[in-house]
């Protein structure tokens, strides 16, 4: 996509967003420039959205001013790499996650921000970098235990050493159907298991077993005392009947 065109689909898309979701926003701007990631050069940065805060007693569009930037140059280099590269639906979600970005710094939090950082982690993690085990944490929340990373999946399931020995299939939840998936042969303190076979999942399933922890060890892990052993492995998942049985 040219410049021009580009430019014009993402002033579109800013301008079909609802005005009150813009305030304190002073408008797009679109930059012919390719962003690489601060720490990754092979990671291409589509959008920003560039806030600045004064200081009050008040939190709002007065005191909090954002611009939303996009980088044409960015686009263009991912393209190059995806030849099934949307550009439209590209342009419309960059614009919209950028938006949000303003609206939660608002609010006084960004979520959107422990998202952004559970992608770097996962980009890290593929390409055998050191990562954040409990990255999968910062994603958006879809359910009690459940994570998405982009179109990652991460159902969290924590046992304890007893209830892991004492099991030989691990359970867990997906869209309101029991799975199991077998129980590897060491739990370690988190262990990722690749499944494959589930209904209407994501591109990346995983399931995170998480070694339950007593509270001594808890207090380790959060003031960064000891690092967990970290495991992962792939397995086939099977249906579990209301009778427990799998199928």
């Amino acid at each position: 996509m040219k410049f021009p065109r580009f430019e014009a689909a993402a002033q579109a898309a800013y301008d079909a967003i609802p005005p009150e979701y813009k305030e304190g926003i002073d408008g797009l701007v679109v930059s012919r420039e390719a962003l690489p990631h601060p720490e990754r050069p092979d990671i291409w940065t589509l959008g920003m959205c560039d806030t600045e805060s004064y200081p009050s007693e008040w939190v709002g569009p007065e005191t909090t001013r954002s611009v939303v930037v996009l980088y044409w140059g960015s686009f263009r280099n991912l393209a190059r790499l995806d030849p099934d590269f949307d550009w439209e639906a590209e342009i419309h979600e960059t614009v919209e996650h950028e938006v949000r970005h303003h609206l939660e710094w608002l609010a006084g939090h960004d979520e959107l921000g422990d998202v952004d950082y559970a992608m770097d982690e996962s980009f890290k993690r593929a390409d055998g970098l050191p990562w954040d085990p409990w990255f999968f944490q910062k994603g958006d929340a879809v359910a009690p235990g459940v994570y998405a990373v982009e179109d990652q999946a991460f159902v969290e399931v924590e046992l304890t050493p007893a209830q892991f020995e004492a099991a030989d299939t691990v359970e867990f939840a997906w869209r309101d159907t029991r799975w199991a998936v077998p129980r590897p042969e060491v739990q370690g303190d988190l262990h990722f298991i690749w499944v494959e076979g589930v209904d209407d999942a994501p591109p990346s399933l995983e399931v995170v077993l998480v070694r339950k922890r007593r509270w001594w060890d808890e207090a380790k892990r959060l003031f960064g005392a000891t690092r967990p052993r970290v495991l992962e492995s792939e397995a086939r998942a099977r249906r579990v009947d209301p009778g427990g049985e799998t199928l």
